[in-house]
């Protein structure tokens, strides 16, 4: 009992539920039921049937005198029913092809964005073609103001394309823009560097250096080597079309060449760069800037004093004071811009001085040697000499009158007139600090004639009479007592005791010390020749071998004279010398 009052209480919420069959109409129809008495719910069936009843008779006959319209109804319904499926089939079709229709519109859509995009840029372009033309022709206009010489609008074209680049870098026409303006300045620069390869005054330069500078291209260091170079490079050309066949033309007009331009490069370089520090830095310092030019001088001095040399070792006759005073000259103009080389000139031009004078000498001592192989001593001695005895100088003393009796014997006046010619083209460039290397040079080449006298002697001594033993006694009598004396005052008038004594630092009287400096060893010399010597109470040397006092000396041997073509030895070379004969 109880199993089925729960049953039927489970079936009456259904029916009253939102989930019953008949939806709202049976909800309210059991509400209805379940308000009626006990006898009404017994007619209630009676009453449904007889409305069933009645309800399918009214539908009988509505479908009876509505059978056409139900008729067309299901025809209607089938066909709605078969234009459904087709509808439904074509839709699916629809379907299938919508994703590919979506990615058409959405192509499309991008095709009319780039094609929008491109239309807003040609417009754009269109409105800006000036500005965009101006800048497509900047590396032409570039290429034409450094072609044509307007390095300052050239400089400015540079200056905004540079702007550009930072600017809209990514833009490839802009990079093409960039790398020809690029290509343009190179060749701006290398113009504005073989300008200062030419001749060009200082205004000038400094216009090049100012352009050179405002490129950018270039640190300080690298710009003063660049100038450098390129000045370097004209004043070789200048010097390379110096004539090169006559040593001392080349070297005159190198000497004119660097005088001139040398010192317009050094002006226009301190005109230029500023070289405020010290050309020697402080310790662990590295160099500065102006170590740069420094070099660069010294480098400039050192081919000039090469050329100089190699000039000088060539030869250049009798002009040695003409081209000291030049390169004096030279040497003294570039000490007003720190450059003095004054004094790397004495070594040179004494070493080419002492070779001169040492080949002369050699010319001389071979001369005398090919003049004793056929020297005679039976030969008639000469007008102004001859005579018993010694013979008498005829000059007088203190003087630099050569003596007359050498012409009594020819090799001997032939010898001096060759080391007279020495002396005079020595005295032209006369160092004082060859007085050593002059006096050793006289004392081997008369060592050396004192070997060919001995030598003549050995060779002709049996065979001599007792007049050729007696001019040959005088031959050597003339050779000892009246050539090395006169030598001897020679070497005082060009090496003075007093200026030797100066330069040495040491009083007049104080020379000896330092041996026979400006004199000749005439007692070295006497010695091989003693045994041939005629017997005489004394054998001193002449008093010219020693040191005179300076005002005596003075008083009694000439001044050198300082003009030209004039010899501080009387006449250059003996007159009246015969020819040796066979």
């Amino acid at each position: 009992m109880a199993a089925a009052a729960a049953e039927e209480a489970r079936l009456l919420a259904w029916l009253r539920g939102p989930a019953a069959p008949g939806g709202p109409e049976l909800a309210a129809y059991v509400s209805e039921l379940a308000a009626l008495g006990l006898a009404e719910l017994g007619r209630e069936p009676a009453r449904l049937a007889a409305e069933r009843e009645r309800v399918g008779a009214e539908t009988r006959r509505l479908a009876f005198e509505h059978y056409r319209a139900f008729i067309r109804s299901a025809e209607c319904t089938g066909r709605a029913g078969r234009g459904f499926g087709g509808i439904e089939s074509r839709l699916g079709s629809l379907l299938e092809r919508l994703p590919a229709l979506q990615e058409a519109c959405r192509t499309f859509m991008r095709d009319a964005e780039a094609i929008a995009c491109s239309r807003r840029m040609n417009s754009l372009t269109l409105n800006r073609h000036t500005e965009i033309l101006e800048i497509l022709e900047i590396p032409q206009l570039m290429d034409t103001c450094v072609r044509n010489g307007y390095y300052e609008e050239a400089l400015e074209l540079t200056a905004y394309v540079r702007r550009l680049e930072r600017k809209h870098s990514s833009i490839p026409v802009i990079q093409g823009i960039v790398d020809e303006v690029r290509q343009s300045a190179q060749l701006m620069l290398n113009q504005l560097i073989q300008q200062l390869r030419a001749n060009i005054a200082l205004p000038a330069c400094l216009r090049v250096i100012g352009f050179l500078r405002r490129m950018d291209v270039l640190t300080e260091a690298e710009l003063r080597v660049k100038f450098l170079q390129a000045r370097d490079a004209w004043l070789r050309s200048m010097q390379a079309s110096i004539p090169d066949h006559d040593p001392y033309v080349h070297v005159t007009k190198t000497i004119e060449a660097c005088r001139v331009h040398l010192f317009d490069i050094v002006t226009q370089y301190r005109a230029i760069f500023s070289d405020e520090e010290p050309l020697v830095p402080a310790e662990a310092a590295a160099p500065g800037e102006g170590a740069i030019f420094h070099s660069w001088v010294l480098r400039k001095v050192s081919e000039f004093l090469r050329t100089l040399r190699r000039d000088l070792e060539r030869g250049v006759g009798g002009r040695l004071d003409s081209l000291l005073g030049q390169c004096m000259y030279f040497g003294l103009s570039f000490s007003r811009v720190g450059v003095d080389f004054r004094g790397q000139l004495a070594p040179l031009f004494q070493r080419v001085a002492a070779d001169a004078f040492s080949k002369a000498v050699e010319e001389a001592v071979e001369k005398f040697r090919e003049e004793m192989n056929s020297y005679t001593l039976i030969s008639a001695p000469a007008v102004l000499g001859g005579g018993a005895g010694v013979p008498v100088p005829t000059a007088q003393p203190g003087t630099l009158q050569p003596p007359m009796v050498l012409l009594d014997f020819p090799p001997l006046a032939c010898f001096l007139n060759g080391l007279l010619v020495a002396f005079n083209d020595l005295r032209l460039c006369c160092p004082i600090a060859l007085a050593q290397d002059v006096t050793a040079c006289l004392d081997s080449a008369l060592g050396e004639v004192t070997k060919t006298i001995l030598a003549f002697h050995r060779a002709e001594e049996a065979a001599f009479s007792g007049r050729e033993q007696e001019l040959f006694t005088q031959f050597c009598t003339a050779f000892l007592e009246d050539l090395l004396p006169y030598l001897n005052r020679c070497l005082q008038v060009l090496f003075p005791p007093a200026q030797l004594a100066q330069a040495l630092g040491v009083p007049p009287t104080q020379l000896q010390r330092f041996g026979r400096l400006g004199r000749i060893d005439v007692a070295a010399l006497r010695e091989p020749l003693a045994f041939l010597l005629p017997l005489a109470p004394s054998e001193e040397e002449p008093p010219t071998e020693t040191v005179p006092d300076p005002e005596g000396e003075h008083a009694a041997v000439p001044t050198v004279p300082t003009g030209p073509g004039e010899s501080p030895f009387g006449e250059a070379a003996l007159p009246g010398v015969p020819e040796p004969t066979g």
